[in-house]
Order: structure tokens, then C-alpha cells, then sequence
């Protein structure tokens, strides 16, 4: 059996943005930036070209715009982008033994023991390159020994790129790159290793263990292995979630009460629709709210088990009821299903009749076919078809 590890690491670049070039190719070459708009807002994702400007995904899109105010701005198109994971994953499934989703447009990949048959970084290469001709997208790709390593490999390859990383040659490729470039090192962290005249990882690989220790405890060790390519993590295939939950950002702040509920009743559809799809059961059901000047209230409660709206539904109400200071306006609105099962919607004798069940399963067989609310409840559809946008989110 090898013992040399392979871990290809794959990024689709600026995903949201490559995805909206296929619809619109005018998008091509210009700045684009995917949520929000020049008012409120955040940058969802963002072109390379807009990144020239110090566009970066997570900002608020006020900001963005100040530094790129020629910038295109596209509200973004969950569906779309759900679709072509999927396409994508489809492809990895076929093609590699062992993976896992890390995003959705970011997957880690162990090709360990391939090397018997073929060379793994030609079999990475024969992955990337069918999923640019099946899918049109960009796609970089970074193998090596470790997830870090591969991970930091892929940045170096984008954009639309690929790279090995040799085994033994991890410190070598690693010592030029910034503190910065490590997965997991922030801001503040960086500028503790500032003080001390460490800037580059090659600095750091030449600091003693012990003094990493001394100054950053634990994770002192953890940057001096990532500093030397050493990374154990393994690939795992799957990792059940424990929570699913979606928000919505006003154009302009909110106080009919209406109006918020017709939003609560398309998000939960919306997670509720999920749920069944993914053969999932929640039993909590939370809200949040945020107001103008960005103070934010949680509201939750225990439920039984469920992936049923009808059920859902009123609970959520009943939070915003709890929660919202009436009148008050509000900014952003969301909901959050948490303490995940596995199961199916178990129907409740007392309830649920013939005509309820047949309806669900109608409503997501329709839905699972055309995108998700192709058919929905009336008091969502406003919402649905005007208002809700999941990529502006603060």
C-alpha cells in the first residue's frame, strides 16, 4: 500500500461571478460584484477584476462600491448556483475514490493509493479538465502531501490553474509565501508574529518550537507544523449538519408586520422544502431579528421533530410575535431550523390528512424538478417573486 498521501484540493473561481458569465457574457472581463448594492448589503462574491480594486467577498457592498463605483452589481441567483454544484460534484463522484464537499465551490480530494494505477496528477488533471468542458466554469487545483499544503497550492494556481506540490519539497514552497497565506491565521494573530519580525512562513519554519509555544500556547504548534507542510487532517466523506438556516436584508428597513410574516412563511417553506429533500427533521425552530441600527434579537423554541411547514409555520409567527418590538423597523429578518435527525416527516394522525400529505409530496416533487418555489403558499409569493434575496446578508 502507498505511503505517500495525495490530497487535491479544488476551488471553482469566483464561482457566483463564473456562473452569471454563462447567462450573461457581456459580464466578461468587467467588475462584477455578486449581493447587495451600493447601499447595503455584502459582497457574495466578487470578479478578479473587481478584486484589483480591494473587492473582497464578506465586505459590506457600501464599501465595495467606494472602491470600484464602476462596478456591475447582479443580485445573485441561488438556484443557478445550487445547480451547478451539483453538476460538479456529480462529475468528482465519478471520478475519485474518496471526497468531501468543503463549500459549495470547494472540495478536498484523497487520492491516496491511486498511485499504484495511474499518476495521481494526471488523474487530477482529467478531474479538472472535465469539469471545465461539461461545465464551463473556471477551476483551480492544488495537490500535495497535506489539505493545507494543497489548499495553499490551489491559491498560487488561480486563477484557472493547477499545481503539485512534490513530496519533501512542502517547505521550500511554503518559505516565500506571507504569514498571511496560512488557512486559519488571522489578522490579529499576524500581527502578533509582526512584532517579533516574522513575516514570511520562511521565517517562521526557522523559529523554535518553544517559543511558539510560549507566546501562542497550542496553537503555537499548530503554525509550527503548518509552517513545515505538516498536516494530518484526514478527507472525510460526510459530516451530517446540525442546523440549516437562511436571511434576508431589506432594501429598505421594514415595520408592517405583513410584510415580515409573508417573508418568515417563504423562508421556511424554503428550509422546510430542504429538510424533506435531504430526509431531515428539525426540533428547534429560531428567528432573528435586526433592526436600523443593527441591534439584533434571537428568539427560539423546542418543536417536535418535523420537516412539515404547516407546522412550522405558526411556531415561526409566534416567535416574531416574542421578539419583534412592534412598529419597530426592521433590517434583516431570518429564520434557522437547528438539532437535526435523520428521518422522514412522520405524519400526525391528529393533524395531517390524505390531501396534506399528497400535497407536500406534490409541491416537492414539482419543486425538486423546476428549482425551488416554482409552487409555494400565497402568503410567500410576494416575497418570494420581490423581495427575498438570500446573497444580501450581513
Amino acid at each position: 500500500m502507498s505511503s505517500k498521501r495525495y490530497i487535491m484540493h479544488i476551488d471553482l473561481d469566483s464561482f457566483f461571478v463564473s456562473v452569471e458569465r454563462l447567462y450573461d457574457p457581456s459580464l466578461i472581463g468587467k467588475p462584477v460584484i455578486i449581493g447587495g448594492n451600493a447601499q447595503r448589503g455584502v459582497v457574495a462574491s466578487c470578479s478578479y477584476e473587481a478584486r484589483k480594486f480591494g473587492v473582497h467577498s464578506g465586505m459590506s457592498s457600501r464599501d465595495a462600491f467606494k472602491l470600484c463605483p464602476h462596478a456591475i452589481s447582479v443580485r445573485g441567483n441561488h438556484e443557478r448556483y445550487s445547480d451547478y454544484s451539483r453538476r460538479v460534484t456529480k462529475i468528482i463522484d465519478e471520478m475519485v475514490p474518496l471526497y468531501q464537499k468543503a463549500s459549495v465551490d470547494e472540495f478536498y480530494i484523497d487520492l491516496t493509493g491511486t498511485d499504484r494505477f495511474y499518476d495521481p496528477y494526471q488523474l487530477a488533471t482529467q478531474v479538472r479538465q472535465r469539469i471545465i468542458k461539461e461545465t464551463k466554469l473556471p477551476i483551480s487545483f492544488g495537490l500535495a502531501s497535506g489539505r493545507t499544503v494543497a489548499k495553499m497550492a490551489t491559491n498560487r494556481a488561480k486563477p484557472n490553474g493547477q499545481l503539485f506540490v512534490p513530496h519533501g519539497s512542502e517547505m521550500d514552497f511554503l518559505a516565500p509565501l506571507p504569514i498571511s497565506a496560512i488557512p486559519g491565521v488571522g489578522e490579529s494573530t499576524c500581527k502578533k508574529i509582526y512584532a517579533y519580525g516574522i513575516e514570511k512562513i520562511g521565517d517562521l519554519q526557522k523559529v523554535q518550537l518553544r517559543f511558539l509555544e510560549t507566546v501562542f500556547g497550542k496553537n503555537g504548534i499548530w503554525m509550527y507544523e503548518k509552517a513545515r507542510g505538516v498536516d494530518y487532517g484526514e478527507v472525510v466523506p460526510h459530516s451530517d449538519r446540525k442546523s440549516i438556516s437562511t436571511e434576508c436584508t431589506f432594501h429598505t428597513n421594514v415595520a408592517d408586520r405583513r410584510k415580515l410574516e409573508s417573508t418568515l412563511v417563504s423562508m421556511t417553506e424554503e428550509l422546510s422544502s430542504k429538510l424533506r429533500r435531504e430526509n431531515k427533521l428539525a426540533s428547534c425552530v429560531a428567528i432573528k431579528i435586526r433592526y436600523a441600527n443593527f441591534e439584533t434579537h434571537t428568539q427560539q423554541e423546542k418543536i417536535p421533530l418535523t420537516a412539515a411547514e404547516h407546522i412550522l409555520i405558526p411556531g415561526v409567527k409566534n416567535l416574531l410575535t416574542k421578539a419583534w418590538d412592534n412598529g419597530r423597523p426592521v433590517r434583516l429578518i431570518g429564520v434557522r431550523l437547528s438539532q437535526l435527525c435523520t428521518g422522514s416527516y412522520q405524519i400526525n394522525l391528529f393533524e395531517d390528512n390524505e390531501t396534506q400529505i399528497s400535497l407536500y409530496q406534490a409541491m416537492d416533487k414539482i419543486n425538486f424538478k423546476f428549482g425551488d418555489k416554482t409552487v409555494c403558499r400565497a402568503a410567500g409569493m410576494e416575497i418570494t417573486t420581490r423581495n427575498f434575496n438570500p446573497f444580501m446578508r450581513d
